[in-house]
């Protein structure tokens, strides 16, 4: 049942009483004078039974301390133990001076109820709809495309690993797996905690015991096979065996000279594809934010408004994978209802530059100012796509030496036979059949977009004008030490909870920097003077 503020608090109410010891302009004082409002007690009614149960803590004390925690990164501890000692966290959650708090296990329980209930993020729409009513956002109609690498939080696994962790869940979760592994399974003790016990530095070793390992997973995968397909197993039991599956097929191969019937495996000589890494956090992945920037965990999406740095729109995907793309995640945010109607000029790096990408965001009305990626020449220094001739209307391509094709039904241009006696071969081709070119089906809007780049000064400029308050906005979303790179939980939803609430943390201190009152009953922007 929901708990209601109580009329008098535990002891002096701090706010009243040491009101000049907390900072003026800062995010306690805002919320020690602004709570009820921001967080309306019936804004979080549906997450409560309307009788049954003990009261709760009031929704809004501890819709403050969520804010606060994850504005300063603090643990559930740390949290819990500020508001029973810090004046500051007091005074913003309305207690008094001998509240003694709640035990840190309420936060974990009350963003379990945000995450399982039809508005897990309402926090986020609220300060979103803060800044709008308080015309911060008024006018303002560039926005900005970004994204930033957060760290999992968990330990990277090796293969041999993986493969141990994964049938040990199994043997946990599915019913009848763990006497048939006892059975079967002896690559390892799998009762034993730790990696098996054999000499780590012998080649011959290492590979007995990837067999050995790849061969237990597969009697298990293959025991329980049917009953998976049929649906018999339990939503755990059948996500533990298909994380088994994935972990036995994406770091392995046949060892020399076998097919893998003779039970002969190695570790791969490759990097699969959407590789998992860690079977405790099965959603996190390696990623290549740059060519030389390599972590591991899962992409911030951002949306931006450069002039004032407010996030207008957040997500949280893992790290790989066509559908997480910048380039699609960023045009989906833009289109999102929650977004508004209007039509804006959006800023991004060449992640963002895709063809799909650009006429979508040119088809809702956008006007963009998106770095496009380099082409890379098929001979170094030598010609681009853009040193061909297209005509679209009469499906032709004419190369640097004057020779015209036709573009295929699959939008490719044959050079051949033609490039053998070419003066110009050498600056055009390696290939031995000579030059063919491959158009994008967005190869007009692609190409228009270079010329455009490379052409208007004036375009450049507005990028780099306002690419310097969106690296202060992502510099304050991982923490000025870096310290909120790393995420605390484990798995897509948990982590895109807590970056809602690190954004809308964001927003609110902005907004009170940029001047943010309550006046009447309304809010509105009030910049500093003096």
């Amino acid at each position: 049942m929901m708990g209601h503020r109580p009329e008098q608090p535990v002891g002096p109410d701090v706010w009243s009483t040491c009101r000049e010891l907390i900072p003026a302009g800062s995010v306690y004082a805002f919320l020690a004078e602004h709570r009820d409002e921001l967080f309306p007690e019936e804004m979080f009614a549906d997450l409560y039974a309307a009788t049954d149960g003990r009261p709760s803590i009031p929704p809004q004390v501890l819709a403050c301390v969520l804010v606060l925690q994850v504005l300063l990164h603090s643990s559930d501890p740390e949290a819990a133990l500020a508001v029973r000692c810090d004046l500051r966290w007091k005074a913003a959650c309305g207690l008094g001076l001998q509240d003694r708090g709640f035990d840190p296990s309420l936060l974990v329980y009350f963003r379990q109820r945000l995450r399982k209930s039809g508005d897990p993020n309402r926090i986020f729409a609220r300060v979103s709809r803060l800044a709008a009513d308080s015309g911060a956002l008024r006018a303002r109609t560039r926005r900005v495309l970004d994204s930033a690498v957060l760290d999992d939080a968990v330990a990277t696994q090796d293969t041999i690993t993986q493969l141990i962790a994964a049938i040990r869940r199994v043997s946990r979760q599915v019913p009848g797996a763990a006497p048939l592994i006892a059975e079967r399974c002896h690559a390892t003790d799998y009762d034993q905690a730790g990696k098996p016990v054999i000499a780590w530095d012998d080649a011959k070793a290492r590979q007995e015991l990837v067999s050995g390992l790849v061969t237990d997973a597969l009697t298990v995968v293959s025991a329980f096979e049917t009953a998976a397909v049929a649906g018999e197993l339990e939503e755990t039991a059948g996500q533990a065996l298909a994380l088994l599956a994935l972990v036995a097929g994406q770091d392995v191969e046949p060892a020399e000279g076998s097919d893998g019937t003779d039970g002969r495996w190695r570790i791969a000589r490759k990097v699969a594809t959407d590789r998992v890494i860690s079977t405790v956090d099965a959603q996190a992945r390696h990623v290549h934010k740059t060519v030389h920037q390599r972590q591991d965990g899962y992409k911030a999406h951002v949306v931006i408004e450069p002039d004032t740095g407010l996030f207008t729109g957040v997500r949280l995907t893992m790290a790989t994978g066509a559908g997480n793309h910048e380039a699609v995640v960023g045009v989906d945010l833009l289109a999102d209802p929650g977004a508004g109607t209007a039509v804006f000029e959006v800023l991004g790096d060449s992640a963002y530059g895709t063809g799909d990408a650009r006429a979508a965001l040119a088809a809702a009305g956008h006007t963009l100012i998106i770095k496009p990626a380099p082409l890379r020449p098929a001979v170094a220094g030598g010609y681009t796509r853009d040193d061909f001739t297209v005509d679209e209307a009469a499906g032709t391509v004419t190369c640097p030496a004057g020779v015209s094709r036709h573009i295929t039904r699959t939008r490719h241009a044959v050079f051949g036979i033609a490039c053998r006696t070419c003066p110009l071969r050498e600056r055009c081709t390696t290939s031995k059949d000579g030059r063919t070119l491959r158009l994008h089906p967005h190869d007009a809007l692609l190409h228009q977009a270079r010329q455009e780049w490379a052409t208007d000064p004036d375009m450049r400029a507005i990028y780099r004008q306002h690419r310097p308050m969106v690296e202060r906005s992502i510099a304050w979303l991982v923490g000025a030490d870096g310290g909120a790179r790393r995420l605390r939980y484990r798995g897509v939803l948990r982590n895109d909870l807590w970056l809602h609430l690190r954004v809308a943390a964001l927003n609110l201190r902005r907004l009170i920097n940029l001047g943010l009152a309550g006046v009447q009953g309304r809010w509105t922007l009030q910049p500093h003077t003096g």
